[in-house]
């Protein structure tokens, strides 16, 4: 597969960014876990989808769902995506574009041990508090993970207003 051309990345680049500044909630809490969970959960069924999600903070699982055909691999990915989410408090797939367009190689000493930088992992922001959890989403291509952690949190965004 050849690699995207550059005025794609560049505007994957501005959609990324767009969103690490602008998606935030005006609350979470364990049934806003459940909420944001269980969005993923509907859609990903609906499509046919073999996915896990997972919501959570460091030590804290808050949601955990494997749907049909998800696998334990899956549990790996989204064990090491939301390492990265939550130490650096970035979007994996945004984290994965900055290290892909500064050269660099992040499991050559640029993430803490059992991070990855793939695409799937979404911070949880709350408005004038930070990052307080992870949504991370396993077995779809990076950029679908992502996609999808981010129209959940969207949507319950949405719902908050």
């Amino acid at each position: 597969m050849s690699p995207a051309p550059a005025s794609d990345r560049t505007d994957r680049r501005a959609q990324l960014e767009q969103q690490h500044t602008a998606l935030s909630l005006t609350r979470f809490d364990l049934a806003d876990a459940w909420t944001l969970g269980s969005w993923v959960v509907e859609r990903a069924l609906t499509a046919g989808h073999h996915i896990a999600v997972d919501i959570r903070r460091p030590g804290h699982v808050l949601f955990h769902a494997a749907l049909p055909g998800a696998t334990p691999d899956n549990d790996q990915w989204i064990a090491q995506k939301s390492t990265a989410c939550l130490r650096l408090e970035t979007a994996t797939a945004l984290l994965a574009l900055r290290f892909a367009e500064a050269g660099l190689d992040p499991l050559r000493g640029w993430l803490p041990e059992g991070a990855l930088a793939a695409g799937g992992s979404v911070p949880v922001r709350v408005d004038g508090v930070g990052v307080v959890a992870a949504l991370t989403v396993s077995g779809l291509a990076s950029d679908e993970d992502h996609d999808l952690a981010v129209a959940a949190i969207e949507a319950l965004r949405e719902s908050q207003a």
